[in-house]
Order: structure tokens, then C-alpha cells, then sequence
């Protein structure tokens, strides 16, 4: 996403960050088979892991869900009136059907490939309506 902002000109208007829903890895860096996958298509992937917090919560306008289990631990964490911005990532997704953006540990380097792919697909969609506001 922050590629995509940048080449639209809007990185410095749109703040994007990344956060899990548990605390096990923070501080990690990214797996090191995403950061092979991601270098292949051009996309850096820089930074370590964290928890999201309910600050995160209340400063962001839009938190993206990766699977049921992200949704319904973000509604539990969310404060009632910040619930109505947390949405299903892969609902961005025009190209492929998928419903949630499977966990790519287990499936090898095509199930790194088909994450970003899935990423790809949800992020350029979302560029399309922050660039219709």
C-alpha cells in the first residue's frame, strides 16, 4: 500500500501502518520468504512486528481485517464506536475470490506469492476510492 501511495503522489496525505492482533511476534522482522517474494515485485518490506493497539483503533479511519479470526478479535478489542472501520480486507478484492488472505506460513513460496497477490488486488482498489475522495 505505501508503494502505491507514493507513486499516486499521497504519501504524504494517507498514513498506513501495519499491526497483528497478537502479541507473539513483536519486534520481529518479516518472515524472510514474504521479503524474498515481496523484493520480487519491487515492494520492500521493512519493519518489525506489533500488537495493534485501541489508539490504533481510534486514529486510523480504516483497519483492514485479514481473516474472521482478525475481524473478531479487532471488534473485541475496538472501542463501540470505532467498530464501524474495521472491514474485511479481501472484500477490496476485485480479481480473486477469496475471503479471507490465508496464512502463507505452511504454503510454501506459492503461498507467499498468493498473499501478495491477494494484497495487490485488495490495495489497488483501495487506492481507486481514497484517489475518488
Amino acid at each position: 500500500m505505501r508503494k502505491l501511495l507514493e507513486e499516486a503522489g499521497l504519501d504524504d496525505k494517507v498514513r498506513c501502518d501495519s499491526a497483528g492482533t497478537i502479541s507473539y511476534h513483536t519486534g520481529n522482522p518479516p518472515d524472510p520468504r514474504m521479503s524474498a517474494a515481496g523484493r520480487k515485485r519491487g515492494l520492500p518490506m521493512t519493519g518489525s512486528a506489533r500488537k495493534v493497539t485501541e489508539q490504533d483503533l481510534e486514529d486510523f479511519d480504516l483497519i483492514l481485517a485479514m481473516d474472521d479470526e482478525n475481524f473478531t478479535e479487532l471488534e473485541h478489542l475496538s472501542p463501540p464506536e470505532c467498530r464501524h472501520k474495521i472491514k474485511n480486507f479481501c472484500g477490496y478484492c476485485i480479481h480473486h475470490p477469496d475471503t479471507q488472505v490465508p496464512d502463507p506460513y505452511y504454503g510454501g513460496e506459492q503461498g507467499f506469492e498468493h498473499v501478495l497477490d491477494l494484497l495487490e488486488d485488495g490495495c489497488a482498489r483501495i487506492l481507486k476510492q481514497i484517489q475518488e475522495k
